[in-house]
């Protein structure tokens, strides 16, 4: 009965793929959300074992959202068509097969990331399982090899994009070799610039950090366990082994490694330069971490002031409600920020493996927009079985501050039995929605999304 939790209520999959047209709505759309919100996460089509089943192994499956002129124009939910998974939906193969001399190993729908880059739709994971592109109806392309590099990495599920240069980089990780890549990739999906990093206690890396001159490397005692590979989540924890954050020169160079807290990184906020130091903003999970079971962990958001001349950390709680899931203005990526979003999902609140009995009386979801600048936070609270998750920010046409825009977000209706796309204003944060608008299915819980605009 261990993960039985992962297989229940708003972590179930949906078993069928939707498309609807001209959704209703409550509320009135902002006229200037002209794009399409997307979000992907685990979905698996079948569960063998429900006291086994581990919830991000999933099959991948992307939702999305097409915005238009104030009005809801579709929603379409599809799996991603790996070769096993068109096999087993008995469809025509679209990914790589054993036959083309591909491992199978590595034959796995993408189910951690759905982003856009250079007019392309992709959906990303990590470990270097190759990215899948989608075209704008979210039907798969197939597999393809954005950021790839001759040692066999690709851009990993954090890919993130440099407003001011123009640049994509990614820093991802292979399982099994001793070393990370950072890669810098052009729009088309090309890899321009590539420097190796040694990594020789082969850490789990999802997410980094990315200032104007530097890279963040965060290193953990969860590493890569080849005694673990039937489980599908080839890592483990290490209690010898110290949590680091790495700065690097964006160009390459020497690692200089700083000490921290055991535990692990789960999402970077952000990260900017500031006197002399690296400020850095973290959903942090204190103490062990199992990959196998990542709700049992109880994220905070947390912010790091790296020292380099000193080569020390000093860490500050900003909030100690369970969250996770972080976003800002991407303007205002790698550089001083002022307002942060996370997500308090059930992820973090039903019981766990290691928890059993957690109590969750008083649980609601919400997302929390946090005023790094006063020190305030505020909560869009959505109730107990709203199954709220990651929020993305998308600045209004005219914005003339951090905060002028909305969040997007996916959330269940207990009433319905299916979700709605929420749209916030954020600067009413706390607010009646400016619009629900209200699907036809429902959206379990998942991992991460984006807003694509389109002209």
């Amino acid at each position: 009965m261990r993960f039985e939790r992962y297989t229940r209520g708003n972590f179930a999959p949906v078993t069928e793929e939707v498309t609807a047209y001209d959704l209703p709505v409550s509320g009135a759309i902002p006229a200037d959300l002209n794009g399409r919100y997307l979000r992907i996460g685990p979905n698996p089509l079948g569960i063998e074992d429900a006291s086994a089943h581990i919830w991000t192994l999933g099959e991948g499956m992307v939702h999305g959202v097409r915005l238009r002129d104030g009005r809801a124009e579709w929603y379409r939910n599809r799996w991603i068509r790996s070769a096993s998974v068109a096999d087993r939906l008995g469809e025509p193969r679209r990914g790589r097969t054993a036959e083309d001399g591909f491992d199978m190993r590595f034959d796995f729908a993408p189910n951690v990331q759905v982003a856009g880059h250079g007019g392309r739709v992709y959906a990303l994971i990590e470990g270097g399982i190759a990215p899948y592109e989608l075209t704008p109806e979210l039907e798969t392309v197939g597999p393809c090899d954005l950021g790839a590099t001759p040692e066999g990495f690709t851009a990993n599920a954090h890919t993130k994009f440099d407003h001011r240069t123009g640049e994509m980089h990614s820093l991802a990780f292979r399982y099994g070799t001793d070393f990370l890549q950072h890669i810098v990739f052009s729009p088309g999906g090309t890899a321009e610039r590539v420097t190796n990093i040694p990594a020789p206690t082969l850490p789990y890396m999802h997410d980094f950090g990315l200032t104007e001159h530097y890279v963040l490397i965060y290193t953990s005692p969860v590493v890569f366990d080849p005694r673990r590979l039937a489980t599908g989540v080839p890592f483990g924890w290490n209690p010898e082994l110290p949590a680091q954050v790495g700065v690097m020169a964006r160009a390459g160079g020497a690692v200089q490694w700083i000490d921290l807290p055991p535990g692990m990184v789960g999402h970077t906020l952000n990260a900017y330069e500031e006197a002399g130091s690296i400020v850095v903003d973290v959903a942090w999970h204190a103490g062990r971490f199992d990959l196998a079971d990542i709700g049992a962990g109880r994220p905070v958001l947390e912010r790091w002031t790296l020292d380099l001349a000193a080569g020390k950390a000093r860490t500050e709680l900003l909030h100690d409600r369970p969250q996770d899931f972080p976003r800002l203005n991407g303007q205002y990526s790698g550089r001083p920020h002022r307002y942060g979003y996370t997500a308090s999902t059930e992820l973090y609140a039903a019981p766990s493996a290691i928890d059993a009995d957690r109590p969750d009386e008083g649980f609601s979801n919400a997302v929390l927009k946090h005023d790094l600048v006063s020190g305030t936070t505020e909560a869009h609270e959505f109730g107990r079985d709203a199954a709220a998750g990651e929020t993305v920010f998308v600045p209004s046409a005219t914005a003339a501050a951090e905060d002028d825009g909305y969040n997007l977000l996916y959330v269940h209706d207990p009433e319905r039995g299916a979700a709605d796309l929420v749209i916030l204003a954020a600067q009413d944060f706390t607010g009646e929605p400016l619009a629900r608008v209200h699907l036809p299915a429902r959206v379990p819980l998942g991992l991460h999304g984006n807003w694509i605009p389109e002209a």
